[in-house]
């Protein structure tokens, strides 16, 4: 990935003149490309670690896994926030881990595990680098030094069970790596978040990660069947059958722990076989209600999409959801739905078939499948487009919740309001798009894309109008993330998600599994 951007340096685009009308009619942005500093011109703190320190690194991994050097630190420096990438615009000292390590098996991660913890070394579990929410920080705490822990020699599929449906996974597998393998054998593991380009199998378990086709597969940690952990204290290896009453799942502790409990080594996860058929259907409501309506009839009634995602009217109004024609004549009015079903040829009819009388009787109207196929083939990109807009000057980021359909209104318009004014106060106006990302019988998430101008300190002006929309999420009965994990930047609402004994015993389980506090500081426990 670019060390100042999303992704692929090759898959930059720039903005359309739909977009930047948009930002110039809205926003009053006129796009003028925004000073940042090249690779060359970058400082990096200096690294804190001694020779003696980096010789018995070497001594673990190799002289070629240790990475002490301005370049290969800054790419491991942080995540892909906007937060992230506005402090890679910094001109002054930038931040990086003082070494990136790539260990190359579970005995090379314990022996780095004992002698940082003997040193007083901090680690960061380092997988694909797409957290949004400070994850990756090279935070020292107390420590004398931090290094990134690079998990990316982990790239093996280390079993197939076809007749069980399971996988045993590398954590340092990107999401297209695991579905080669997968393909290559027939199947599939049907994991698809607008990260799945970069992010890695350990990387989805650490964060709780829900990809695009939750409808139809579910989340991640509804996938995983077991995984392994080497943590301070020892190997967890957990998981023995599909199902089981042998008291708490402790799978649950590692899953959702963002490298603060363990380093997550290997995971095995339910698979399918890769679907036959894929249809799709793209839908408008005259309104989100009547929308939202729809879509918790769909899976209250079971009907079985594989992906099934509502854009507010906003979202819609500006073509968000199909990034190729972002600003540009609107594909319908009032909302976008889409749907897309994926299986055998008949369990694609069936489902299509009820899901579709379903939304008519609600109040849908068809727009065939076009739009749908818009969709998917842009799903991966938007990120992208952030990029273009940091640099014309527009402040652009996206934040995500959950919670009971009965809330959704209520937590909608209390996030709408906490950041356009927010953002008001701090001299822009502020386009707000939301969609309906993943549902569930009993609530949905709820994702928002914002837009603004860049005013003052860019970074800050972020950091107050996130404050003010979690605040909102808090006050209203939400959870502070729905999939984009805790990280440093939603650390500050974790005692209101939990409660203080939820705290207490979260500081417990880290006591016992890394007594010396080494991993990943500053993230996930107040």
């Amino acid at each position: 990935m670019a060390w100042n951007a999303w992704g692929d340096p090759d898959a930059a685009t720039p903005l359309s003149p739909g977009i930047r009308s948009l930002l110039t009619q809205a926003l009053g942005i006129e796009a003028d490309p925004v000073a940042e500093p090249t690779l060359d011109q970058v400082r990096v703190r200096p690294s804190a670690l001694s020779g003696a320190d980096q010789d018995a690194m070497i001594a673990i991994v190799g002289a070629d896994n240790v990475v002490v050097d301005d370049r290969g630190r800054l790419l491991r420096a942080g995540g892909k926030s906007t937060l992230d990438l506005l402090r890679r615009r910094d001109f002054g000292v930038q931040d990086a881990p003082d070494a990136v390590l790539v260990p190359g098996d579970d005995d090379e991660v314990a022996a780095l595990l004992r002698f940082c913890a003997d040193h007083s070394i901090a680690i960061v579990p380092f997988g694909g680098g797409t957290s949004v929410v400070g994850g990756l920080d090279p935070l020292r705490g107390d420590f004398k030094a931090v290094v990134s822990l690079d998990l990316r020699r982990f790239d093996r599929l280390h079993a197939l069970d076809e007749v069980s449906g399971e996988a045993e996974l590398g954590a340092g597998l990107t999401g297209p790596q695991a579905e080669k393998l997968l393909g290559e054998r027939g199947f599939s593991l049907g994991h698809f978040p607008q990260s799945f380009c970069f992010a890695t199998i350990g990387g989805f378990a650490a964060t709780r990660s829900s990809g695009q086709d939750s409808a139809g597969y579910g989340r991640f940690d509804d996938m995983v069947r077991g995984l392994r952990a080497i943590t301070p204290a020892g190997v967890l290896d957990l998981g023995r059958a599909p199902a089981s009453a042998a008291g708490p799942d402790l799978r649950q502790v590692l899953i959702g722990s963002e490298g603060a409990f363990g380093v997550i080594t290997r995971v095995r996860v339910r698979v399918h076989p890769v679907p036959e058929v894929t249809r799709y259907e793209a839908w408008s409501f005259p309104d989100f209600a009547t929308g939202a309506d729809a879509l918790r009839a769909v899976v209250q009634t079971g009907t079985g999409p594989t992906v099934i995602r509502l854009s507010d009217e906003a979202e819609t109004g500006v073509n968000l959801a199909t990034t190729e024609s972002i600003g540009e004549q609107q594909i319908t009015g009032g909302c976008l739905a889409i749907t897309a079903f994926e299986g055998t040829e008949a369990h694609v009819a069936s489902r299509h078939a009820e899901t579709r009388d379903l939304l008519l009787a609600k109040g849908a109207t068809s727009l065939g499948e076009a739009p749908a196929r818009a969709w998917e083939h842009g799903r991966f990109n938007a990120p992208y487009l952030r990029d273009a807009l940091l640099s014309a000057g527009a402040l652009c980021e996206t934040l995500e919740t959950a919670t009971t359909w009965s809330n959704v209104p209520t937590l909608k318009a209390a996030v709408t309001d906490a950041l356009t004014r927010s953002l008001a106060d701090s001299g822009t106006p502020a386009l707000v798009l939301c969609h309906i990302s993943h549902i569930y019988p009993t609530g949905a998430s709820l994702y928002f894309t914002v837009v603004a101008a860049q005013r003052g300190n860019p970074i800050e002006q972020w950091r107050t109008a996130k404050a003010a929309a979690s605040d909102a999420m808090v006050r209203t009965g939400a959870t502070i993330t729905h999939h984009h994990a805790v990280g440093a930047d939603h650390r500050p609402w974790m005692r209101d998600e939990v409660g203080d004994l939820g705290v207490t015993l979260l500081r417990a389980i880290k006591a016992a599994l890394d007594p010396t506090g080494i991993l990943n500081p500053g993230k996930l426990i107040p």
